[in-house]
């Protein structure tokens, strides 16, 4: 039975890309696809067979090396000014053109609103770790001592004036975290701490990559030299001093490195090593198909692709949710974490070295890759929401 479904996600490399193999595995099993995004991803989605709908897109913000409660509660306000200009817009859409479900990231409630304005089935994709009432650490990391900041107050007004002009029920907690009847989870239930609480309405589909590997190629220009990749994301780019540690770390030739720098000029990073490729993007899963070893910010989509791969992962966060990732990362045996403080080209070639030629840090990836491969991954949510909307 052919089903009109709306996808609903703003922003975000990582909110949004797991997404684009679920809606491609709806689009082939005759589903009618509209996917609701800022113009970032116009391409993306239209690539993976939706049809776009043009949300406002999220304006810049452009966090410091250190994120701390002051960031963060500045963040909640930027992000939900963005949301809430997403909200009318959502409105007349499926008014226009009822879906037959909504599917929506986490942070997208908009979305929820607009669903049970209008009866319709919502799904909640989650991109990171899944909270209840057993955990809760992402949202207490993200939380923490943010109560004192004087934009938490604004927020609350802002929250308050929207719900008002809207005649919609909501709240400063409703803006983050609310379970829906099915919620898809981009993470292994191994890897979800306090897993086992969570009952039927969570999906733990592992990985979600579908054919990302294959979308651009690239290939190791040293194939005798193991690869290692360094990416900090799509947002945490404009530090130099990372980079250079990076060059200095690495500039023997043991690696050939591959590093991610956005729109760093790399003539910021000195003269580079032969061995060393630095280009603003690189087609992330292709490199970690090939790669010895992950520097990562450890983003929830970066970890779980190092899982898929089973790549060894240095993580160095830069967020508090990252923190919280990092953490994981360290408990499961899948790598280390390496604060900023503790920074220095030495440190990292160290830790670099550990993870890569750990037989502990081997055997934990090929366990958790076991299990995330069981997840389901794109087929599995699709076979949810199939089963799920009427």
């Amino acid at each position: 039975m052919t089903r009109r479904v709306l996808f609903v996600g703003l922003a975000g490399h990582g909110h949004v890309t797991p997404t684009l193999p679920l809606v491609a595995e709806l689009v082939r099993r005759g589903h009618r696809v509209h996917y609701a995004c800022g113009p970032e991803f116009r391409e993306a989605v239209k690539a993976a067979g939706a049809e776009w709908v043009r949300l406002p897109g999220l304006p810049p913000f452009s966090p410091p090396a250190q994120v701390g409660p002051q960031i963060v509660a500045l963040w909640f306000r930027h992000f939900f000014a963005a949301l809430a200009a997403t909200y009318p817009v959502l409105l007349e859409h499926c008014r226009e053109h009822r879906p037959d479900g909504v599917v929506y990231d986490a942070t997208n409630w908009p979305a929820r609103l607009v669903a049970r304005r209008l009866g319709i089935p919502a799904v909640r994709t989650v991109p990171n770790l899944a909270e209840n009432e057993s955990w809760t650490g992402v949202g207490d990391a993200l939380t923490g001592g943010t109560a004192s900041q004087p934009e938490m107050a604004a927020l609350a007004e802002d929250v308050a004036a929207f719900a008002a002009e809207h005649g919609v029920a909501l709240d400063v907690a409703a803006t983050m975290d609310v379970t829906e009847d099915l919620n898809l989870v981009f993470v292994p239930r191994a890897f979800q701490p306090a897993g086992e609480t969570f009952d039927a309405r969570f999906r733990f589909l592992g990985p979600v990559l579908g054919d990302r590997e294959n979308a651009e190629p690239w290939s190791p220009p040293h194939p005798d030299l193991p690869v290692l990749f360094i990416s900090l994301g799509s947002i945490f780019t404009d530090h130099p001093a990372f980079y250079r540690a990076c060059r200095d770390a690495f500039d023997d030739g043991r690696y050939q490195v591959a590093m991610t720098i956005g729109g760093l000029d790399p003539a910021d990073l000195g003269p580079l090593p032969a061995t060393m490729q630095v280009r603003p993007w690189f087609p992330q899963p292709a490199v970690l198909r090939d790669a010895a070893g992950f520097v990562t910010h450890a983003g929830m989509n970066s970890t779980m692709e190092a899982i898929y791969y089973g790549v060894p992962m240095v993580a160095f966060p830069r967020m508090p949710e990252q923190v919280v990732n990092a953490a994981r990362i360290v408990e499961l045996g899948l790598g280390r974490r390496l604060d900023p403080e503790d920074l220095t080209a030495d440190t990292l070639r160290r830790a670099v070295d550990e993870v890569v030629r750990s037989p502990d840090v081997a055997a934990g990836l090929a366990e958790m890759r076991a299990e995330a491969r069981r997840g389901g991954g794109a087929a599995g949510g699709a076979d949810a929401i199939e089963e799920y909307l009427p």
